[in-house]
């Protein structure tokens, strides 16, 4: 799924360095004893552009939290309620993270308007995630600065690169590691 682009040389410099320190791509923050929860909830999502709908939608326990995007903005997750979601775990520093970036900013190209994805950041500093979103590109899709690790540590998150994939519903139907074509296979299913 990687398409052809040019390769800017701080890109190409922050590829190698991450590379190099790939080796510590299994660390995560500290471990907490709670699971994550899942299941559907009476909540209901606010409507996206703020316009009452006709029909509300139902917001599963998996996407009641919010946070606070790379930009310093608000996010509630109620707003990917209704359509399937993944959330890609990530490490600005991350080789396995930096490998996977393009994919995911070409999942978003194509799906989406039918799938909602979010990047959760931690185990670095803001300057090293903008950095990061920036250089691989993938502004279209909000990314949440959890530099404390309290979302990693409520889904149970042990390493980067992982992946948490919900369908419709809000029913985690996956969590861990994907490789591109296994991604782009779970993608498929997802909104087929």
């Amino acid at each position: 799924m990687m398409r052809a682009s040019g390769v800017r040389p701080r890109l190409l410099s922050l590829t190698l360095a991450v590379a190099l320190a790939a080796t510590a791509c299994g660390t995560t923050p500290a471990a907490s004893p709670e699971a994550p929860v899942a299941g559907p909830s009476p909540a209901t999502a606010p409507p996206a552009s703020g316009a009452v709908t006709a029909e509300a939608v139902t917001v599963p326990k998996t996407l009641k939290f919010s946070g606070t995007t790379l930009q310093g903005k608000k996010f509630d997750a109620a707003s990917l309620a209704g359509k399937p979601a993944i959330l890609w775990f990530w490490a600005p520093w991350c080789a396995t993270c930096a490998s996977e970036a393009q994919s995911l900013g070409d999942i978003q190209e194509e799906y989406g308007d039918r799938l909602g994805i979010l990047g959760i950041a931690s185990l670095g500093s803001a300057a090293e995630m903008d950095d990061f979103v920036a250089d691989f590109s993938l502004g279209a899709m909000p990314h949440l600065n959890d530099k404390a690790g309290k979302l990693w540590k409520r889904f149970g998150i042990v390493q980067q690169s992982w992946y948490v994939m919900l369908d419709g519903s809000g029913k985690v139907v996956h969590k861990g590691y994907l490789d591109d074509l296994q991604l782009t296979g779970k993608v498929k299913e997802l909104t087929a």
